[in-house]
C-alpha cells in the first residue's frame, strides 16, 4: 500500500508459528505517538535511523543495531533525520519469551550484535517465499536462542554433537518428504529442543534440516521431469508449494531450470526414434 510519494508499507501474517506479523516500511515524515503492543517487536533498519523513547529513556537504531521492544511497554518512534528510514519488523508471540525477559529488554532494548542481525536478515529473506515454513521456523528458533542469551547477558552453552538424534531426524524427514513436517512436530516426535535438533543435524550432515528436505524433493522431481510430467504437476507431486517454488530450488541445486532439464531429455528421446521413410 502506498501511503504517500515516499512512504510505503507492506504487512502480512506468515504461516510460521511464533511470528504474529511482519512489517516492512519506508517512512519519512510519520511520527509514532506513544503506544504499546501485545507482542515483542524485533526491529532492524535498512536505511536511515530511528529514534524512540522507552521507559523515559531515548534509544536509537541504525546500521547493524537490532532493537527488541517488549510487550505492553509504551514507546514512540520517528526518523532521526529528514531523510527518513526503511525498517523491517517482526512481531513475535510472547509465548516464546519468559516474563522476566520484559525487564531485561526495558533495560537493554538494543544490541550491536552482527550474528543476531544476520539471522534476522536471513529470516526476512526467507519469509518472502511461500513454502519455506520449515526454514523460517528454524531460523526463528536460532533468533530466539540468541535473544535469550543476549537479554540474560550469558554466554551460549557449549554445543554438543548428537549423531543419534541427527540420524533419527533424517529418518523422520525421509518418511515425510512430500507432506513435510514442522519444526515443532519434529521436536515433539523426537522429544528434543528445536535448536538442538537443528544444530545436531547440521553438524552431522553439513546442512540444516530444511535444506536436506528440499534436496530430497528435488531428487524426486528429476525422474518425473525426465518422464515428461509437466513441471506444475511435478511440483504438486513432490511437495513443493507451487511451480515457482520448484523452479527456484531446482535451479539453485542443479544450475538449470526444470523446463530446460526436461527439454534435454525430450531432445534425446527424439534423437533415438527411428526415421521412417
Amino acid at each position: 500500500m502506498v501511503v504517500g510519494a515516499v512512504e510505503q508499507i507492506r504487512a502480512w501474517q506468515p504461516r510460521v508459528p511464533g511470528i504474529v506479523e511482519v512489517l516492512h516500511a519506508h517512512f519519512v515524515g510519520h511520527v509514532y505517538p506513544m503506544h504499546a503492543h501485545n507482542s515483542w517487536t524485533l526491529l532492524i533498519v535498512d536505511d536511515g535511523a530511528v529514534r524512540y523513547d522507552l521507559d523515559r529513556h531515548e534509544h536509537g537504531v541504525l546500521g547493524s543495531v537490532v532493537s527488541l521492544l517488549p510487550p505492553f511497554v509504551p514507546h514512540n518512534g520517528q526518523a532521526a533525520s529528514a531523510r527518513g528510514f526503511r525498517k523491517r519488523v517482526l512481531y513475535l508471540d510472547p509465548a516464546h519469551f519468559s516474563e522476566e525477559m520484559i525487564g531485561f529488554a526495558v533495560d537493554t532494548p538494543t544490541f550491536a550484535d552482527p550474528l543476531l542481525h544476520s539471522r534476522i536478515r536471513r529470516l526476512h529473506a526467507t519469509l518472502h517465499h511461500p513454502g519455506e515454513e520449515l526454514e523460517a521456523a528454524s531460523r526463528l528458533a536460532l533468533i530466539h536462542e540468541r535473544l535469550r542469551d543476549l537479554l540474560r547477558g550469558t554466554d551460549p552453552p557449549p554445543r554438543r554433537a548428537d549423531p543419534v538424534l541427527a540420524h533419527r531426524l533424517r529418518e523422520l524427514l525421509d518418511s515425510r518428504i512430500v507432506e513435510g513436517l514442522t519444526l515443532a512436530d519434529a521436536a515433539a516426535v523426537l522429544h528434543a529442543d528445536s535448536t538442538h535438533l537443528i544444530r545436531a543435524f547440521s553438524r552431522e550432515f553439513g546442512m540444516p534440516p530444511h535444506q536436506y528436505l528440499i534436496s530430497r524433493r528435488v531428487d524426486l522431481a528429476r525422474p518425473l521431469l525426465l518422464s515428461g510430467m509437466p513441471a506444475r504437476d511435478v511440483a504438486a507431486t513432490t511437495g513443493f508449494h507451487d511451480q515457482p517454488h520448484l523452479i527456484r530450488h531446482f535451479k539453485r541445486i542443479l544450475g538449470t531450470t526444470p523446463g530446460y532439464y526436461a527439454h534435454s531429455a525430450a531432445g534425446l528421446r527424439a534423437a533415438d526414434e527411428p526415421a521412417y521413410r
